[in-house]
């Protein structure tokens, strides 16, 4: 739940990129972190585990208006891909308001991703959270390996895999090149400050 701060009147947001290793969501917020470096409010933080990554910093969302007067920050992480970093995987979901499920396209990554939705929804359930429940939206990441001949699946088949029962909003993305980078993360910031509001209001 989101943490809020009454001194500094702030609501606190907390939205998580998850998803398979090598996925995109580090190239996600890196893509962020540049393209609104005005908005950041502080360094962003890598935490190297081996082979793996993950990424935090704070972000000053667009104009959301306020939450029962206090402003609100929003603060993103990414998780660390690999299966043997659970744990992390695990710490950094606590407190999560808001989620983005970044899938690989890749025809080869097809079981991957499937297993991390599953992964994603177990650690959720470890806080007595339900998938249904969490404001969610799902990229189709690397969409432009097309381009390069590398066999991706089709969008019809990543919705049926990862969405038949979600039905969250999606958008077909590239993070390497920006594609529908920041409508995705506009989409979450919106879903997850306006289930806060009826929370807490």
């Amino acid at each position: 739940m989101a943490l809020i701060n009454p001194k500094k009147r702030e609501v606190q947001v907390k939205i998580v990129y998850y998803g398979p290793g090598r996925g995109g969501k580090t190239t996600n917020l890196e893509y962020i972190n540049r393209k609104f470096k005005k908005r950041i409010l502080s360094e962003m933080v890598t935490v190297k585990t081996y082979g793996d990554r993950t990424l935090f910093f704070d972000f000053l969302p667009f104009d959301m208006g306020e939450i029962k007067g206090h402003s609100i920050k929003i603060q993103l992480y990414t998780v660390p891909g690999q299966v043997k970093y659970n744990a992390t995987r695990r710490l950094v979901l606590r407190g999560v308001d808001g989620v983005v499920f970044v899938a690989d396209s890749m025809d080869l990554r097809r079981e991957m991703n499937i297993r991390s939705l599953q992964n994603l929804k177990e650690n959720l359930e470890s806080f007595n959270k339900n998938i249904l429940n969490v404001p969610i939206v799902m990229q189709y990441n690397k969409r432009d390996l097309s381009e390069e001949g590398i066999p991706i699946l089709p969008i019809e088949t990543m919705q049926k895999d990862l969405n038949h029962q979600l039905k969250a909003p999606y958008f077909p993305a590239s993070a390497v090149s920006g594609e529908n980078v920041t409508a995705t993360m506009k989409k979450i910031i919106a879903l997850t400050v306006s289930s806060l509001r009826k929370k807490l209001e």
